[in-house]
């Protein structure tokens, strides 16, 4: 993927100088349904200088959290279709949709521009918690039932989806406390107001670095390289597996000129050295592609996460 997405940069060049569109006319909103301090605003606060540059307008990052990403995320997709105003979305953007029943669907009113990056949840604990690895997590919460919370950024986040799915698969008994965003969330795990929480791999890793929660286990399949010593969750839990997907789309109706400008737009932000590096070493994996293929992807993960709620009974 990570190729694709570098021969993709190389190609996006000459797709801009040919693009005739007098888009953008004006500077542009690069919404953000969550507040400062989540993986989707430092990720948006590597692309936007950058992409000001090449599109020659300034691009001004603006956070509207709340209700999981309900709030931004709507507020976004009323705007005009013209290019002016788009998100950079996270699963949540599936998943919240049906769990929460939001006044959006999460494939026809929006316009997919471009898959940007996957990034792993890792199961932080704040350093009060007796618990030092993934067993005796388990075993402390079984004998524990009811009395360990977790954190999530909102209802039908990914970071809640894989709490839940913690639960259905290891006979556990965890309260779930949403919050607005993963930043608050994270500042509580690290007060200790919280006992746990599967956090965005970017936004946590900072935290795991500085020794103010400790890691136990990451969501994805396999160990990643960004937390070698770490196991994956799967290796206690077998099957255990859930990413996060980072997006950039806008309202439904795009054109599709200004859909392909900014598709090319970005994949050169990302094919840099510079941010390719940032990104990295948030814990993310570029991903790149074309406005098809994630609108394809989309469409699947709707499909995967919806059975997936359905089995694990996640509710609102």
């Amino acid at each position: 993927m990570q190729r694709r997405a570098i021969l993709a940069t190389a190609l996006a060049a000459p797709m801009l100088a040919k693009a005739q569109s007098t888009w953008p006319s004006r500077p542009i909103r690069l919404m953000i349904a969550w507040p400062p301090g989540g993986t989707t605003d430092i990720l948006a606060r590597v692309i936007a200088p950058p992409l000001a540059v090449l599109l020659g307008q300034p691009v001004v990052v603006e956070n509207k959290g709340g209700a999981s990403g309900a709030i931004g995320t709507i507020d976004m997709l009323r705007q005009p279709p013209d290019g002016h105003a788009f998100s950079i979305v996270t699963s949540t953007l599936v998943s919240a949709a049906l769990i929460t029943r939001q006044p959006y669907h999460p494939v026809n009113d929006v316009t997919p521009i471009m898959h940007l990056c996957n990034t792993p949840n890792i199961l932080a604990v704040t350093p009060s918690l007796p618990v030092h690895s993934m067993s005796e997590l388990i075993a402390y919460a079984k004998a524990n039932p009811g009395k360990l919370s977790f954190g999530s950024p909102g209802i039908g986040s990914a970071v809640h989806i894989s709490g839940e799915m913690f639960k259905l698969m290891c006979g556990v008994d965890m309260v779930h406390v949403p919050y607005r965003g993963g930043g608050p969330a994270l500042a509580d795990l690290v007060g200790g107001q919280i006992q746990l929480m599967f956090g965005n791999g970017s936004s946590t890793l900072p935290f795991v670095r500085q020794g103010q929660v400790r890691a136990l286990g990451v969501t994805s399949a396999r160990r990643q390289a960004f937390l070698p010593d770490v196991p994956a969750i799967a290796e206690f839990v077998p099957g255990f597996d859930v990413v996060e997907w980072y997006a950039v789309v806008g309202p439904h109706g795009m054109p599709a000129d200004v859909v392909t400008r900014l598709n090319a737009a970005i994949l050169q932000v990302v094919g840099s050295a510079e941010a390719r590096a940032k990104i990295l070493d948030m814990g993310s994996e570029i991903t790149g592609g074309t406005p098809a293929e994630f609108g394809a992807f989309l469409r699947a993960d709707m499909e995967k996460i919806d059975r997936l709620v359905k089995r694990a009974g996640i509710k609102e």
